[in-house]
C-alpha cells in the first residue's frame, strides 16, 4: 500500500517564504547599504579608512585572536582534565565548570571593576597596609583586562564541545594507545589533541562572534570596537551610513566565523562513538596522584572561582551594601517595573520565537517528501537564512532594521513604519525574533531529528492531515524540546543590551539596559541587583544543561 505524499499548502508556503524573509530583512538591509553609495557616502567611507576604521580593526582583532587562544587553551585543557584524568573534586568540576555560562561578561566586567579599580576594596586595603603610593597595578578597564574577561567568561563553549567529543571515544582509544606502549605524553597530543580538534575550532568559532557581539564590555572599558563603533556612528554621530558600513563589515567576519563553525561542526561527526563500536572495559580515565593530582584540580578550580564565584560574591557584598544604606535603600519598587519589563519581553519573544521554529521546521519536514522536493529545498535554504540571525550581532541587527525604515519613510512619507516599529515593542520583538529565532529553531531540529519518518508515513496512511499530525503526534513528542527551546531563548533576551538599548520604548528599561546605565555611572552598587537577577535567570539553562550531561 502506497503511503499518500504530503503536499504544501500553496498558503502555508508563502506564508513562510514570508515570514523568512521578514526575519532577513536586517540582514539584507545592511548589506544593500552599499547599493545606495554616493559621493556623500563613499566620502563618509574613505574619511572612516583614514580615521577610524585602522583603530576599529586593530582593536576588534587583537581582541578576537587573544580571546581565541585564551578560551582554546583554558577550555581544551579543562575538558582533556575532566574527561581524560581522574582526580579529586573531578565528578564536581564536570558540571561546575560550566557555571560562568550563566555570568554575562559586562555584569563580570562591573564586578572586576568595582574590586580592582584604584578605589575599590582591595586596591585601598593593600595601600593602607603596604604603605604604598598609587595604582597598584593596571586599570581594569583596557583591552587585556576585557579579553581576561571574556575568557573566564566563554571557556564554556570549548569546554563542552571538546569534552563532549573526548567523551565519546577519548578514553577508549587513550586505552587503546596504552595498550600499545605509548607514553601519557604521546596518548595525549597524538591520539586527544587529534581528536579534539574540530570540536576546539568550533568553540573557539562561538566564542569569537560572542566576542566580537558584545557591546557592554567594550563601550564600559572604553574600547573601540566595530560594536561601539557603530552605536557611536548611529546614536552619536547621526551618521547611518557609517553604521551601515561598520556593520557589513562586521557582519562578513561573524559570516566567515559562522561557516568556520559549522564545517568544524561537520568534521566532528568522526569522534561520535557508533553502535557496536569497541569499547574496552577497562578503558578509565587515569588516575593522577601527588602534584599532577594538584595542578589538575587548581586547574578546574581557577575558571570557576575567577569566572562565576568571585563575580558573584563581589555583586552581593554590593548590593548588601546598598541595602545597608539608610538613605537610599533598595529600588524595590523600580527594580519590579524593570523586572516585569524584561520578563514581559523576554516571555512574548520566547513564546513567538517557539512557535515560528515549530512551524519552519514542521514546514521543512514535510518539504522533504518527494513531490515538495522543490519546495522543500526553498525552506531548507529558508531556514538557514533564520539560522544566521543568532551569528549576528544585535547592533548590526538595530542597524539592519532602522536603515530600510529610513529609506521607506523617505520613499512613502505618509507610510506609519517608524512610528510603529522604532521606540515600541513590536520593533524590539522583531529584532528578539531575528537574533534569537535560530536558537530556538536548533532546539526544535533537534527534537525532530528522534522522530522517524516512518512514524508520519505511519500516521498519513491512516488517513490523518497536516493538522492532526502536527497536533496529536508531533507537538506531544516535542514538548520537551519546546520547553528547553522557550527557555533558551528567555534567557537571552534577558541578556540582550546593543539592540534593547538602541530600540527600546521610552521609559521601558530592561535589567540589562539599567544595569548598564548604572555601571556607567559608577553606581555600581545600585547595578548589583538587576545585574544578579540577569545572574540567577542564566543559571537555568546551565543547570538544565549539566543535569542532561550527567544523565
Amino acid at each position: 500500500m502506497n503511503c499518500p505524499t504530503p503536499v504544501h499548502s500553496p498558503l502555508m508556503f508563502r506564508l513562510i517564504t514570508l515570514v523568512c524573509l521578514l526575519l532577513a530583512v536586517p540582514v539584507l538591509g545592511v548589506l544593500g547599504s552599499w547599493l545606495a553609495m554616493d559621493a556623500q557616502a563613499l566620502a563618509i567611507l574613505q574619511h572612516q579608512f583614514a580615521t577610524v576604521l585602522p583603530d576599529y580593526t586593530r582593536s576588534s582583532l587583537l581582541l578576537a585572536v587573544s580571546v581565541g587562544l585564551g578560551v582554546a587553551l583554558l577550555g581544551g585543557a579543562t575538558a582533556a582534565a575532566v574527561s581524560l584524568f581522574q582526580f579529586p573534586g573531578r565528578r564536581w568540576f564536570e558540571w561546575a565548570l560550566l557555571l560562568p555560562m550563566a555570568m554575562p561578561a559586562y555584569v563580570a566586567a562591573y564586578a572586576y571593576t568595582d574590586v580592582l579599580q584604584y578605589s575599590g576594596a582591595l586596591q585601598t586595603w593593600l595601600r593602607a597596609v603596604t604603605g604604598a603610593q598609587g595604582a597598584l597595578w593596571p586599570d581594569v578597564r583596557s583591552l587585556p583586562g576585557a579579553v581576561a574577561l571574556f575568557v573566564l567568561c566563554l571557556y564554556p563553549y570549548v569546554y563542552l564541545l571538546t569534552r563532549t567529543a573526548l567523551n565519546e571515544r577519548g578514553v577508549a582509544l587513550m586505552e587503546a594507545a596504552r595498550m600499545l606502549g605509548a607514553s601519557t605524553l604521546r596518548r595525549v597530543f597524538k591520539v586527544a589533541l587529534p581528536l579534539a580538534r574540530p570540536a576546539l575550532a568550533a568553540g573557539v568559532a562561538l566564542a569569537l562572534m560572542e566576542t566580537l557581539a558584545d557591546y557592554g564590555v567594550g563601550s564600559y572599558f572604553g574600547l573601540n570596537t566595530f560594536t561601539t563603533g557603530i552605536y557611536k556612528a548611529w546614536l552619536v554621530m547621526n551618521d547611518r551610513f557609517a553604521a551601515a558600513q561598520l556593520a557589513s563589515l562586521l557582519l562578513i567576519v561573524v559570516a566567515g566565523l559562522l561557516w568556520l563553525e559549522r564545517r568544524a561542526q561537520a568534521r566532528m561527526r568522526f569522534v561520535t562513538a557508533r553502535p557496536g563500536a569497541l569499547q574496552a572495559a577497562e578503558a578509565r580515565p587515569l588516575p593522577l596522584r601527588g602534584g599532577a593530582a594538584l595542578l589538575a584540580f587548581v586547574l578546574c578550580a581557577l575558571p570557576v572561582l575567577l569566572g562565576f564565584v568571585v563575580p558573584v560574591a563581589v555583586l552581593a557584598g554590593l548590593l548588601w551594601q546598598e541595602a545597608q544604606n539608610a538613605e537610599l535603600g533598595l529600588p524595590l519598587a523600580r527594580f519590579a517595573r524593570w523586572s516585569w519589563t524584561s520578563f514581559k519581553l523576554a516571555g512574548l519573544a520566547a513564546m513567538l520565537a517557539v512557535l515560528m521554529a515549530l512551524t519552519l521546521a514542521f514546514a521543512a519536514r514535510l518539504g522533504q517528501a518527494r513531490q515538495g522536493r522543490g519546495k522543500g529545498l526553498l525552506l531548507k535554504l529558508a531556514t538557514r537564512v533564520v539560522s544566521l540571525g543568532y551569528a549576528v550581532p544585535g547592533a548590526v541587527i538595530a542597524v539592519g532594521i532602522l536603515l530600510p525604515l529610513g529609506w521607506l519613510q523617505q520613499r512613502w512619507p505618509e507610510l506609519p513604519l517608524s512610528a510603529v516599529m522604532t521606540g515600541t515593542v513590536l520593533g524590539l520583538i522583531y529584532a528578539y525574533l531575528v537574533r534569537f529565532s535560530a536558537v530556538a529553531l536548533q532546539s526544535i531540529d533537534a527534537g525532530y531529528a528522534r522522530i522517524a519518518p516512518s512514524v508520519d508515513e505511519t500516521a498519513r496512511m491512516l488517513g490523518a492531515s497536516r493538522a492532526r499530525l502536527f497536533l496529536r503526534l508531533h507537538a506531544p513528542l516535542l514538548a520537551r524540546s519546546s520547553l528547553a527551546a522557550a527557555l533558551l531563548v528567555f534567557v537571552d533576551v534577558m541578556k540582550e543590551l546593543p539592540a534593547t538599548l538602541v530600540l527600546r520604548p521610552f521609559n521601558s528599561d530592561t535589567l540589562a539596559v539599567v544595569a548598564y546605565q548604572l555601571a556607567r555611572d559608577e553606581r555600581l552598587s545600585e547595578a548589583a541587583l538587576p545585574s544578579i537577577a540577569i545572574v540567577v535567570v542564566g543559571l537555568i539553562p546551565v543547570l538544565m544543561l549539566s543535569r542532561s550531561m550527567r544523565r
